[in-house]
């Protein structure tokens, strides 16, 4: 039994192993491609397009992937970070608009949470039933209402037109509260007897309990705007107003900026995934504190 456990073992290990590798190869790609010059891409995959799959000897044409360039060149990168100015300035404006969606939603979904999961007011439960309910929603369903909003507002064209609708979205706040129910009540009372308020009570004993759900929220809330598209495409008609993931589904035709352009854009999100890999596996695995 213990020979069929350690096979048993051996084979999930190997199967998850192959998988995780599977999962990491669009990335090598992207990397490896991002050092090919132009000349190299254009041999490599100048077919892709054409409309004539056929060559003049009658046999099929077929794309040349390669793993590793045949000479490592550096140019595209100058080429974003140092000539083009606009790579640079997007890549701010995605900056500029992640990040206060980031804070914000995390401040406001975090008091939100602390009032659904530990405060007892008539209703409570209905509403934050009603709350979770625009979760559901996708976005082409609230497309039109929002944008009547953001017009009546005059915020069109602008990045509060973003900003403000993520940082009171509802998935932060969802989230969170499960991480604050299982907190006993009783922590909550000990803090009241010593003359704690309820900011004070959050503060220092309800957001120390749940930081490991904080990191996790701050993860995929950066992922997730970090490339969002449809928002800015829509509320920000100045193409120079609107962040990266935008410029990046229209490049084409220059194959060594796009893939130069696209390692670039996923480097912020794996390096924090990186430095914050433990506080995201923890908080993803934890439903509330420590037994």
């Amino acid at each position: 039994m213990k020979i069929v456990s350690i096979v048993h073992k051996s084979l999930i290990t190997a199967w998850m192993g192959a998988v995780g590798l599977l999962m990491l190869l669009p990335i090598v790609i992207t990397f490896t491609h991002s050092l090919m010059s132009q000349f190299e891409l254009n041999i490599n995959y100048g077919v892709i397009g054409k409309l004539t799959p056929i060559t003049s000897t009658g046999a099929d044409t077929f794309v040349n992937l390669k793993w590793l360039p045949d000479q490592v060149t550096l140019a595209q990168y100058g080429q974003l970070l140092v000539y083009s100015a606009q790579y640079l300035l997007l890549f701010w404006n995605s900056v500029g608009l992640v990040v206060p969606i980031m804070v914000g939603q995390t401040v406001v979904a975090a008091l939100a949470a602390y009032a659904f999961a530990k405060l007892n007011f008539r209703g409570r439960n209905a509403l934050f039933l009603v709350y979770v309910m625009t979760m559901l929603m996708p976005f082409q369903v609230t497309l039109v209402p929002n944008y009547i909003m953001v017009d009546q507002l005059g915020l069109l064209n602008r990045s509060g037109a973003v900003i403000y609708p993520g940082i009171f979205a509802a998935f932060g706040v969802f989230m969170l509260r499960q991480f604050m129910l299982p907190i006993p009540y009783a922590y909550i009372e000990a803090a009241k007897l010593d003359g704690a308020g309820h900011l004070t009570t959050f503060l220092r004993i309800i957001v120390p309990m749940v930081k490991s759900g904080l990191a996790a929220l701050i993860i995929l809330l950066f992922v997730d705007y970090w490339n969002m598209v449809e928002q800015p495409l829509i509320f920000m008609n100045d193409a120079f107003k609107q962040p990266l993931s935008v410029f990046l589904s229209r490049l084409s035709g220059q194959w060594d900026t796009v893939f130069a352009a696209s390692m670039l854009y996923m480097a912020p999100m794996l390096l924090l995934f990186l430095y914050a890999e433990t506080y995201f596996v923890e908080g993803v695995q934890l439903s509330g504190i420590k037994g």
